[in-house]
């Protein structure tokens, strides 16, 4: 009867094996994805940080520009802030085609490609 089983043995063995292998697999893909997009997070909000920066210092100084050409600060702040808010509405009217579908593109790119596409 052992000559008979073994073979069911083995295959079993071997299945139990694939199906630990195929776990270790999605495990080290799921890690290496969410290291890259981590990667790309960190990034993306540190350039985010030095853009604003930037983007601070040069309303500062469109507002103190337009201040001295209209005789009056406040005026010079309502027109940069007026600029801003056109933009912020801009930015939310897109903010799908802008965002959503960048990161769920970046997303579905990382888990769903072969290793090597990565590269």
């Amino acid at each position: 009867m052992g000559e008979f089983t073994k073979p069911l043995e083995d295959l079993s063995k071997n299945a139990a094996e694939y199906v630990d292998m195929k776990i270790e697999d999605v495990k080290l893909r799921t890690v290496k994805g969410l290291s890259v997009a981590m990667n790309k997070l960190i990034v993306a909000l540190i350039l985010l940080f030095v853009a604003s920066i930037v983007l601070l210092a040069a309303a500062l100084g469109c507002t103190l520009l337009l201040g001295d050409i209209l005789g009056s600060y406040a005026a010079g702040a309502f027109i940069v802030s007026g600029v801003f808010l056109v933009l912020l509405i801009i930015l939310y009217l897109f903010r799908n085609k802008m965002f959503l579908n960048s990161f769920l593109r970046m997303f579905l790119n990382l888990f769903f490609t072969d290793d090597e596409e990565i590269k």
